[in-house]
């Protein structure tokens, strides 16, 4: 009867629920989100499919999410990226290939969150929207300016036309619509000029099609909401769900004071969506750092496990129900696709490292990620009570508590009341539960960790958890309920069952815990078993059962055998239930599980020896297949089945030198004479994108004839950190290094050591980290780069005629010439519009010479070397180059790989030294072509004192690393050797 009436209870809940009006497919209410009738705990990953240019590792990084317990990926769609002109939207080519991207998640059982611009911010260049807009073609920004719409509206047509046919209401994956990023709203105006942007954008999606719930991010705590249920009378503008972004770690890296948590989430939900479920669409899993910052490896805070355990179970306190770390994967700002706040690597102290690597973060999250997927009861919970010393005996441990209001269930969140402490608490705690109050003793939370209590907790129909004192991971159906929990070695913690659990008896296997058992009595008195247990090394299992058989099992893992902990699903199907996911243990991933006949077939990546141990329940199998290999397999004797699996040590990855350089001018066009006949003519202007050229480095050329010209007053702006340099006549007479505190730099160029002739030729090359995004004044994106202001001025400072500007950038323009890799990826060096930095460019009649021996004046020398690698096919070894310079050295080094401009070095700025490779940017099993070129900014010159590849890790795997990459390798084509 009391089921029935649950039953009922959660039926009420439903039909309470709302939707957009056009689809019940994706619902909510003010607990969680539903998708098809049921409530699902929504935990996602931004991914950014840009920053990884090579489709197939797409499904790689999906099974990493699906592995590590997400249900969910949010993508960014950067209109900048398929649009490299007006009249161009390329979705299909290479890595642009939205359906194919859209294909993978789902083949991946993940989730989507669109989210598709027009403008994204992301510290990707313009903040993604289209740069042939920058030159003040599109109009006022973020706004009804008439000038924008009708620049964005064909982007969403384009992209939203294949948005539309992988909602899931078309059998895709695709459940929420974001419109616009992080769009203050500071007015419920209709007329005014943001809410009608956001009321356009809203209608334009709809009458494409989309019919899925639509949601906006807000950016901290800063503005009031779009949210339909914060007080806007008219509703123009708003969207159905509300979400609020938050990175309260903010810019720490080493040091280790961070882990300030907030604590006002809740109330902030219940103030701004309170008929909607929690959601945070961008919650800090790291954070970008700047050129002259620190690079990603020194930033252990933001590395640490502790910062997952605590910081996301402090969302889930606080009844957050959908949940997304920004980024999850942060990957590559290659080819020049950066904004000026961020330098080549994305890396963002994400989980998934640049190189695809699982940190140990990932793995604490993983556990936090697999316990919301199963926890149906967490997903309809009100909040209790709060506060230091609530219902504990320690002042110093924060409680949340909350509580189930159809079945009881309580979720008790401990946390230290000084997030920041790294001591040690120890603390009684009172539970409440269905037979009565429970007084729990020695329960530890030890620095920096936080703690899920559960009360009255379902594990499957038939079987309850009335309490337990160490995290639960997991739990599956086999059909016998079993159980996971985790807690530190040497922490004690105790559970017990709820009164349907009588009469049993258990024997435990693996690691002595010193597992017993004693009888207690609550507060009113009512009677109960409990168990203890203190956590060893590894992990202990115990069988609990009665005269008929098995009545469940119950697995005790300490941190990190945790981490090695998997839940590899039967279905596609994102909402994974207790009953369609089996248990492995041992290796670093389990990409997929399956059981075929009497085999258990699994797919996965191991690092170095290591067991492997899966529990599938009572089938009928006698082996184990790891990657297509049978293994030898036992069993143990509670159920699970057994195997080791080979020890990766003997397989020793060498990597070539790099050597047999050959060398090039790269900077023709500072002589006097050089034919500038193609260079384009300037006008008034001298702002780059008002030419159609806006990535990548510019070369000016200013031809005078007056002799009276002493100097020259330049001003050029090209991001933080870009430098420039000028030359008279073929001889270096100024520039500007670079400045971290400004976008543009002023200097006065000296000619008086120069020989002024007839006709003279000043030519000025500038540098380039991006355009600006929306928020850095007065224009943002149409923030001009290029030369500002150029004055050539006699003694008397009386400025001096130019007889001519011409302004030469990446080949083609606006024209895309590269459809693979977009014309973001090059500038206007004469290297790259020569295509030397292309797969098959010949340099055999080149010079001999190295960038260790460099160039011995101020100019751009070219180098390049091949080297080929031979990376065994079940192998992933994530390979980068890593360049060192004398120290003093003012120079800036673009690579290039295999046609890739894959990262830039920048050695008196810094900090990034190491620039990871992909497979696909990579050959691995074939020839490689690198390229460099060196600018030395000053007559000193410049050189390396190092180039070198190097390995990140390097692991067996059953996902194919080694394939003909050769679509995404284009050499020179025929439209480029017309236009040169």
């Amino acid at each position: 009867m009391f089921g029935a009436l649950l039953w009922i209870f959660a039926l009420i809940g439903l039909a309470l629920s709302t939707d957009d009006g056009l689809t019940d497919k994706v619902s909510w209410d003010k607990y969680s989100l539903m998708v098809n009738g049921e409530r699902v705990f929504i935990f996602a990953g931004e991914f950014h499919y840009q920053r990884l240019p090579i489709p197939e590792l797409w499904l790689d990084v999906f099974q990493k999410f699906k592995a590590n317990g997400m249900n969910a990926v949010s993508i960014y769609f950067f209109w900048s990226y398929h649009s490299p002109n007006k009249d161009t939207y390329d979705l299909t080519t290479g890595a642009r290939d939205v359906q194919r991207l859209l294909d993978y998640a789902k083949q991946a059982g993940l989730y989507v969150i669109a989210r598709p611009g027009p403008y994204c911010n992301a510290e990707t260049s313009a903040g993604g929207v289209a740069l042939w807009t920058t030159n003040g073609s599109g109009g006022r920004y973020r706004t009804a300016d008439a000038r924008y719409r009708q620049a964005w509206a064909p982007w969403l047509r384009e992209v939203g036309a294949i948005l539309k046919r992988n909602q899931i209401t078309e059998n895709g994956t695709v459940i929420l619509l974001q419109i616009e990023n992080e769009l203050e709203e500071r007015s419920y105006d209709p007329t005014d000029i943001v809410v009608r942007h956001m009321e356009d954008l809203k209608q334009t999606f709809r009458k494409q099609g989309m019919v899925i719930p639509t949601m906006h991010n807000e950016k901290g705590m800063r503005s009031i909401s779009w949210s339909t249920d914060y007080k806007n009378p008219t509703g123009v503008g708003t969207v159905n769900m509300y979400g609020l972004d938050s990175y309260p770690g903010g810019f720490k890296c080493t040091k280790s004071t961070g882990f300030r948590l907030v604590r006002n989430y809740y109330d902030w939900f219940k103030n701004y969506s309170f008929t909607q479920p929690s959601f945070q669409p961008e919650f800090e899993a790291g954070w970008f750092q700047p050129w002259g910052g620190q690079f990603y490896d020194e930033c252990t805070s933001e590395h640490s496990p502790e910062y997952a355990d605590l910081y996301y179970k402090n969302n889930l306190a606080q009844r957050v129900t959908l949940l997304s770390l920004y980024m999850a994967y942060g990957g590559t700002s290659w080819g020049h696709s950066a904004a000026p706040v961020v330098y080549t690597s994305y890396d963002y102290s994400a989980p998934l490292r640049e190189t695809r690597q699982v940190l140990k973060k990932f793995k604490q999250t993983k556990l936090i990620a697999l316990f919301t997927r199963v926890s149906k009861d967490l997903l309809m919970t009100d909040l209790e009570d709060r506060g230091p010393g609530k219902s504990v005996g320690n002042s110093a441990i924060y409680t949340w508590i909350l509580r189930n209001p159809t079945n009881k269930a309580g979720f008790y969140f401990l946390q230290q009341d000084n997030s920041q402490s790294q001591s040690k608490q120890t603390t009684s705690v009172n539970l409440k539960t269905s037979l009565g109050t429970i007084a729990v003793p020695n329960v530890i939370i030890d620095g920096r960790q936080s703690k899920i209590l559960v009360t009255d907790y379902n594990v499957g129909p038939n079987f309850k958890l009335l309490y337990a004192t160490a995290d639960v991971l997991t739990y599956g159906q086999f059909p016998y309920p079993v159980l996971v929990m985790y807690l530190k070695q040497g922490q004690s913690a105790e559970f017990a069952f709820g009164p349907d659990v009588q009469n049993a008896t258990f024997k435990a296997h693996g690691a002595p815990a010193d597992f017993t058992s004693s009888e207690a009595h609550s507060a009113n008195g009512t009677r109960y078993t409990k168990y203890l247990w203190t956590q060893p090394k590894g992990q202990t299992v115990v069988d609990f059962s009665d005269p008929v058989g098995t009545l469940f099992k119950v697995f005790l893992l300490d941190i990190p055998t945790a981490w090695s902990f998997f839940a590899p699903a039967y279905t596609l199907n994102p909402n994974v239930k207790p009953t369609e996911h089996m248990f492995v243990l041992g290796p670093y991933l389990v990409r997929s599980a399956t059981i075929f006949g009497s085999e258990i077939q699994l797919t996965g990546d191991k690092e170095g020896p290591s067991s492997l141990e899966v529990f599938a329940g009572d089938v009928n199998v006698d082996k184990i297949v790891w990657n297509g290999k049978a293994l030898a397999t036992t069993k143990s004797p509670y159920g699970s089945f057994l195997a080791n699996l080979d020890d990766l040590a003997t397989k020793s990855i060498s990597l070539p030198t790099l050597s047999d350089w050959k060398v090039a001018d790269s900077l023709p066009e500072i002589k006097k004479d050089f034919d500038d006949t193609k260079f384009v003519t300037c006008g008034k202007s001298l702002h780059s994108s008002d030419y159609g050229f806006h990535a990548g480095i510019k070369i000016y050329r200013a031809t005078f004839t007056d002799k009276s010209a002493v100097k020259a007053n330049i001003t050029v702006q090209g991001g933080t950190a870009a430098g420039w340099s000028a030359w008279l006549n073929g001889k270096l007479v100024g520039g500007s290094p670079g400045s971290l505190g400004s976008a543009s730099t002023t200097s006065m160029l000296d000619f008086k050591k120069v020989q002024l002739e007839a006709k003279n030729v000043l030519t000025v090359v500038t540098d380039y980290t991006g355009h600006d995004q929306a928020s850095v004044k007065p224009g943002g994106p149409a923030n001009p780069r290029g030369i500002l202001n150029a004055k050539l001025l006699d003694e008397h400072n009386k400025e001096v005629k130019v007889s001519q500007w011409k302004i030469q950038g990446n080949l083609g323009g606006e024209k895309e010439l590269d459809h693979v890799r977009g014309n973001m990826n090059e500038g206007g060096l004469y290297g790259e519009r020569a295509g030397w930095h292309l797969p098959g460019f010949d340099a055999s009649s080149w010079t001999k010479g190295s960038p260790t021996e460099g160039i011995l004046h101020a100019g751009v020398s070219w180098y390049i070397t091949k080297f080929k690698l031979n990376i065994p096919s079940n192998m992933d070894v994530p390979i980068g180059v890593e360049f060192n310079a004398p120290k003093g050295t003012t120079a800036r080094i673009q690579m290039f790989v295999n046609g890739y401009q894959y990262g830039k070095y920048v050695p008196h700025i810094g900090p990034q030294t190491q620039f990871p490779l992909q497979p696909g940017i990579l050959n691995t099993n074939g020839e490689n072509t690198l390229a460099l070129s060196l600018w030395a900014q000053n007559d000193v010159g410049a050189k390396l004192s190092e180039v070198k590849l190097i390995t990140y890790g390097q692991y067996e795997t059953g996902f194919n690393f080694t394939q003909d990459w050769s679509y995404l390798q284009p050499g020179i084509n025929k439209g480029r050797l017309e236009l040169l």
